[in-house]
């Protein structure tokens, strides 16, 4: 993306919604005051400028990575889905919560949706929050426990929670309510549509909605489709 000292925040934002994100991050008003320079915006929050432009220029690079899921070792499998998709989740909650909040108090009036969009994804955090907890600190650490044991030839403990595929029915059955949430989103976001008359902060909260549906979409199928699968077929080769 082009940045230049005469291009306005508003003018960035219009020209990509997604821009939207890394001003929220440095807390950068976008929306109504957006009508001056990146460069006189930073001036004002005594930001350093050369970082977020720098962000700003890069920020849409795709870069196209070509992951091998299925053939990853059960351990790498774990560390890509904390470290990728665990993190965004971490990261993006917050600012998720500060949009929907700001746009059903700033709209709801007028667009009564926004209301109820707002109570889902408090609902969401908060179970996806509390579900990965549980992975990290139950489900994941025993299959990393299995993956040695099979790797240095080392007997199992039957764990409190006698087989992995407890924890899994659990963890899908948790996987299956946060897709239910997500679906009643995306319909009543009429799938992340705007009104035109939309602010950008209006815009902003259901673009992030519809990246971080995405991000959990991939995320899920990791686990249910790839992850689980592999821990049940190994504890079975444990056992016999």
């Amino acid at each position: 993306m082009s940045i230049t000292e005469e291009k306005t925040i508003a003018d960035i934002v219009a020209e990509n919604i997604k821009t939207s994100h890394i001003f929220k991050k440095y807390g950068i008003d976008f929306c109504c005051g957006g009508g001056i320079s990146v460069q006189k915006a930073c001036e004002k929050k005594g930001i350093d400028y050369s970082s977020i432009a720098e962000e700003l220029r890069h920020f849409d690079m795709e870069v196209e990575e070509n992951y091998d899921y299925i053939n990853w070792s059960l351990d790498v499998l774990i560390d890509h889905i904390v470290s990728v998709h665990h993190l965004y989740v971490e990261e993006n909650i917050p600012l998720l919560l500060q949009y929907a909040e700001k746009v059903a108090k700033v709209h709801g009036h007028h667009y009564s949706e926004l209301i109820q969009i707002r109570e889902l994804f408090i609902e969401l955090s908060k179970e996806l929050s509390a579900h990965m907890k549980k992975e990290e600190l139950i489900l994941f650490p025993f299959i990393r426990k299995m993956a040695l044991s099979r790797k240095e030839g080392l007997s199992l403990d039957v764990p409190h929670f006698r087989t992995v595929e407890n924890p899994i029915v659990m963890m899908e059955d948790e996987h299956e309510n946060a897709g239910d949430i997500c679906k009643e989103i995306a319909r009543l976001t009429n799938n992340y549509t705007p009104p035109e008359s939309a602010c950008n902060t209006f815009r902003a909260l259901y673009d992030k909605l519809e990246e971080f549906e995405q991000d959990l979409h991939t995320h899920i199928h990791l686990e249910n489709n790839i992850l689980h699968p592999k821990a049940l077929k190994l504890e079975k080769e444990l056992r016999d």
